[in-house]
């Protein structure tokens, strides 16, 4: 007696690299097409990456200022009076109060002059530019941690006679490009012995000529009233000083004492650098979108003309999961492809604005991963339909329509 079994057959498995090469069948036959239709994706990504990178870099810029000029700075300045209404002044002993406070490490003056400062004396006293005259003392830079430009600052000798520091705003609205020229101020002329190089930290001190303590006194008729006092304290103590500089610097009305922090502007500032940039995040997400409709409409296209190759390949054996396999791959290398190449055009578009704007480049890469993460995503669903359209076709009507 003879024994006969039967055995199931089992269709073959792809390997992955099989399915990599039905799935890359498509693409390869038909370049042009598969150009446009990755391009939608390809915009779409580079839209998004683009905004964050732009963003990113402009907000590290930012961080750099205020890891190197500090959070940790104060100004005291006189408010209007809560009685008249009329500004108040600032006892002439107010930095060496505020100096004393415990935790303050640095204290640096300036008092602003009714004085204009001009190119030469031949232009108009009304033609200020904006461009205010304060006395200074030769502590202010360490406070401020201002950098000199070109030129020196001030000392206790060029302190006492006719020499100023422009900010550098100053410096371009007065046309002065290096130290050893000369700007009028209060009827004589001033030897410029340096210009600053920029303080986001502190606005006024870019658009100001600053003239020695001393000097002001002799020269300008200044009384030697303070009008700010910039501090640094340490970062554990900032708040508690805060509190306690209106009394230290005007003990009999402390009230009349404003104490602002300008590194608050530049924090809000880089805090809220992404903030516009949403709208067009959001300008790029729609555009993906769009890329992966075209995507979808390529790939039901490919199945409407493939008809005689998919019912080929039922006839030959392969599975309705092969098939699904097969498209969705596609439809994943395809956006794959555009996602790509969006990635590299949005990291080149930030490095050209980076490197014109002085910015430093930085693309973050939770923005890469989502970026190209989303194209993954977005092939996947725009491949599944066409895929399960081809993976029903019968074979007999597959093959007789091709």
């Amino acid at each position: 007696m003879t024994r006969t079994t039967t055995r199931k057959l089992r269709p073959a498995r792809l390997g992955p690299r099989d399915v990599l090469h039905v799935g890359s069948a498509g693409l390869r036959s038909r370049p042009l097409r598969v150009f446009l239709s990755a391009l939608g994706i390809a915009i779409g990504i580079a839209t998004m990456i683009a905004v964050v990178g732009i963003s990113s870099s402009s907000q590290a810029k930012l961080l750099g200022e205020l890891d190197r000029l500090g959070t940790n700075m104060l100004v005291a300045t006189p408010g209007p009076s809560m009685y008249s209404g009329q500004d108040t002044k600032l006892p002439k002993e107010a930095p060496g109060m505020v100096s004393r406070i415990e935790g303050v490490e640095s204290v640096g003056t300036t008092a602003e002059l009714n004085h204009s400062v001009r190119r030469t004396e031949n232009i108009p006293r009304e033609e200020t530019g904006g461009i205010a005259v304060l006395a200074t003392r030769d502590d202010l830079p360490g406070t401020l941690r201002a950098r000199m430009a070109s030129g020196s600052w001030l000392n206790p000798a060029t302190g006492r006679y006719p020499a100023v520091v422009l900010g550098d705003v100053a410096a371009r609205r007065l046309g002065i490009t290096a130290p050893g020229q000369q700007v009028f101020i209060g009827g004589r002329y001033f030897t410029v012995t340096g210009i600053l190089e920029p303080l986001p930290l502190a606005p006024e001190i870019e658009r100001a000529a600053l003239v020695g303590w001393e000097a002001a006194i002799t020269l300008l008729g200044f009384d030697g009233h303070p009008t700010a006092v910039y501090e640094r304290s340490a970062d554990s103590r900032v708040q508690e000083v805060r509190a306690l500089i209106p009394r230290a610097a005007n003990p009999q009305s402390p009230h009349v004492v404003s104490v602002t922090d300008p590194s608050a502007a530049l924090q809000a500032k880089a805090a809220t650098e992404g903030a516009f940039s949403t709208l067009l995040l959001g300008l790029g997400g729609i555009a993906l979108l769009v890329g992966g409709v075209g995507v979808a409409n390529t790939m039901i296209i490919s199945v409407l003309e493939r008809k005689h190759e998919i019912g080929l390949r039922r006839s030959l054996g392969a599975t309705k999961g092969q098939i699904r396999i097969q498209f969705v791959m596609e439809s994943l290398l395809l956006s794959g492809l555009g996602g790509l190449a969006g990635l590299a055009l949005g990291a080149a578009a930030t490095g050209v604005y980076a490197h014109s704007g002085g910015l430093p480049w930085v693309v973050p890469a939770w923005a890469v991963a989502g970026g190209f993460g989303a194209t993954l995503c977005i092939g996947t669903v725009a491949g599944l339909y066409p895929a399960i359209r081809a993976s029903r076709l019968s074979p007999t009507l597959a093959l007789a329509a091709g």
